[in-house]
């Protein structure tokens, strides 16, 4: 597989932002970051590459935040695909102890901050580890938004399965998982790869994937929930897994999704899946969650579906998620929230934790932050008292600041639970689904 190759870029421009992350692999071992790693960002012209940034990353395995060249955010705002609306870039990562990587396609957007992050394998795991790992990629390629590649249509599938079936088995109730396994192809395509990553991650992929990051945050909001739901009927009846297939969802968008392991996020679809990660559609009635299909809306029409472009259109005219979703999906759709499994300790308090507040919960959060800190060091490390005192809000705030939340020193839900998330990955070796 090789690099998409773009149109020349724009002489009217505008400028993104980048920043690097480099860590350790959590599906392999626990996190932890990688400082002093050497980045370097290029750019390919007609003749040749040119490097435009050298970084290197400090002790949170994070580089600085750069400015890039990007064409103006105006590309995004219509169907088009004559012009690129974005600047791709190649990102190297090169350190002690590490296998060399490149990422082929990080994508910058006008305004928007993208995050690449690079899980670096070390270069003297066991080769029995490497080589048992299918997610292992010194290459890594990303392709362009589906919005603006040409990638083949959903197949249409009943938005409701029928789990009756003799032998048929689904969970016992909807959960979010703490991973995904994604099939990087077509459902009976045996030779291709399966990666596993953490559920949000997945999210997060897929979002920054199949929308713009410039859109109304509404419509961000709406289409993300479409694809947790989606996601979540897949977990629910183990769709592939009563087929007897070893992976949660495939990346072929003919039949779930585009997925690109190794792509950068985009901030604004990062902080959206870190708040609603758990929220999906659902029918009165019915256990599982909807499988919200969509398609573009300009190059693939699909009335009885939410079209990309249409849910923009009403952001843009201040619908809410809800509404938008409620449009396309019928006035009957619920948006419950689903338990996390694996991985969080203790559910939400329900309300947020802040300065002056005391009790089991806040003792929870400094004793995980503490644990955090081992691992990141930058994060102030505080008396586990459980009362929330100046210094815990100060180690909240940098915990914020360093994993993408906004940074306002209040363990509010989205907070919470990336605490958790962190927790866990830098204490203990992720168990894999078989």
């Amino acid at each position: 597989m090789y690099p998409p190759i773009y149109p020349p870029v724009l002489s009217r421009q505008s400028t993104g932002s980048l920043i690097v992350e480099t860590t350790t692999d959590p599906a392999i071992g626990p996190l932890r970051p990688l400082p002093g790693i050497q980045i370097t960002v290029k750019e390919r012209q007609a003749t040749g590459e040119r490097i435009v940034a050298q970084l290197v990353t400090n002790a949170n395995g994070q580089t600085p935040v750069i400015q890039l060249p990007a064409p103006p955010s105006e590309l995004t705002e219509e169907p088009q695909t004559t012009e690129t609306p974005f600047s791709p870039y190649i990102i190297e990562a090169q350190g002690e102890n590490v296998i060399p990587t490149q990422i082929n396609g990080t994508q910058i957007f006008s305004t928007i901050r993208s995050i690449q992050p690079i899980r670096l394998t070390p270069s003297e795991a066991p080769i029995p580890v490497v080589a048992s790992r299918q997610d292992v990629e010194e290459n890594i390629i990303i392709g362009p938004p589906t919005l603006y590649g040409d990638y083949p249509p959903k197949i249409p599938e009943t938005s409701i399965k029928n789990t009756a079936t003799p032998g048929f088995i689904v969970l016992p109730e909807v959960v979010v998982p703490e991973f995904i396994i994604v099939h990087a192809g077509s459902p009976n395509n045996n030779s291709a790869s399966n990666y596993t990553v953490t559920y949000r991650d997945y999210i997060k992929n897929v979002a920054s994937s199949e929308i713009y990051p410039t859109w109304p945050t509404e419509t961000i909001r709406a289409n993300v929930i479409a694809i947790i739901s989606f996601t979540l009927n897949r977990v629910y009846t183990e769709w592939y897994r009563n087929k007897g297939k070893n992976f949660t969802i495939t990346n072929s968008t003919a039949f779930d999704h585009a997925f690109f392991f190794g792509r950068d996020i985009f901030d604004t679809i990062s902080e959206q899946v870190d708040q609603i990660f758990d929220i999906y559609c659902k029918r009165p009635g019915v256990e599982q969650p909807l499988l919200t299909q969509y398609c573009d809306g300009a190059k693939v029409s699909c009335p009885n579906w939410m079209t990309q472009w249409g849910s923009k259109a009403l952001g843009d005219e201040g619908r809410s998620y809800d509404e938008i979703l409620r449009f396309y999906y019928g006035e009957d759709l619920t948006f419950p929230n689903a338990p996390v499994v694996a991985g969080v300790p203790e559910s939400y308090p329900g309300t947020p934790l802040r300065l002056g507040d005391s009790g089991p919960a806040v003792r929870t959060i400094q004793e995980q932050l503490n644990r955090i800190s081992n691992n990141y060091p930058l994060i102030p490390k505080v008396r586990t008292s459980g009362s929330f005192d100046e210094a815990t809000q100060e180690s909240v705030r940098t915990f914020q600041n360093i994993f993408h939340l906004t940074p306002d020193g209040v363990v509010g839900r989205d907070t919470w639970y990336k605490i958790s998330e962190i927790y866990v990955a830098v204490s203990r070796i992720a168990e894999l689904m078989p």
